[in-house]
């Protein structure tokens, strides 16, 4: 098991925002955490990642406990994100920004690889590659945050929001090249809004409201779950 949480628990301030969460993510697959704003999704995510700091329970990540790791420790260990938000460097040129995802990495050879790597994922990437983040479209700067998640050579690939303001075209080639990217090996945990895509896309999924987890399946049990198409597919 490449992930495994148990009975996580966080606080902002006094108010607990995750109430003892439990899930699981296997080797190889995408497993999509979906549910509204304010259920716990990108909290969860910060936790996993250690930008906020947990309350009870336990993270564990390639069989070791990283539940008090330092964020850049777990980065180094295996674990990379592309924020919600994106959270470009918009001062800083694409390649710099790319460059920077590689910044804990000293396998200069491999970096060259993986560089390579994404600009074949996203060539648009490419043809900006002098340009400063700041001045690319919403979805080229979605793609410059993937593109520098995976410059870290992750072992999991947390993705919060990759959709968020999108196109209905480009939301489409988002989730094309995260399948493409799992199918070249890495493990995917996917937080969306966007529940037809990311539980099609899933091998499993999970129901988060209100800091509580409260349906997991497969992506296709979940896909046509009466309660879920109505709740999140607008479907009654």
């Amino acid at each position: 098991m490449l992930l495994e949480i148990d009975n996580l628990k966080l606080l902002y301030g006094r108010i607990e925002a995750l109430h003892g969460i439990s899930l699981h993510v296997e080797q190889g697959e995408i497993v999509a955490l979906i549910g509204a704003n304010g259920a716990g999704k990108t909290t969860t995510m910060k936790a996993i990642s250690g930008l906020h700091a947990i309350s009870g329970g336990s993270i564990k990540f390639d069989g070791a406990d990283v539940s008090r790791l330092r964020a850049d420790l777990r980065v180094i260990r295996g674990i990379g994100q592309s924020p919600e938000g994106r959270g470009v460097f918009p001062g800083m040129t694409v390649l710099e920004n790319l460059e920077m995802g590689a910044y804990t990495r000293k396998d200069k050879a491999d970096i060259a690889k993986d560089l390579a790597m994404v600009f074949d994922l996203f060539p648009r990437l490419q043809e900006r590659r002098k340009q400063a983040g700041g001045t690319l479209s919403g979805g080229e700067q979605q793609m410059l945050a993937v593109g520098r998640a995976l410059m870290t050579r992750p072992k999991l690939l947390l993705l919060d929001e990759p959709s968020m303001g999108l196109a209905p075209k480009l939301i489409q080639q988002i989730f094309e090249i995260i399948t493409r990217i799992n199918e070249q090996g890495t493990t995917i945990l996917l937080v969306e809004q966007n529940a037809q895509q990311a539980l099609s896309r899933a091998h499993r999924g999970y129901v988060l409201e209100t800091g509580r987890i409260v349906k997991e399946g497969t992506g296709q049990e979940l896909l046509h779950d009466p309660a879920v198409k109505e709740a999140y597919l607008g479907v009654a």
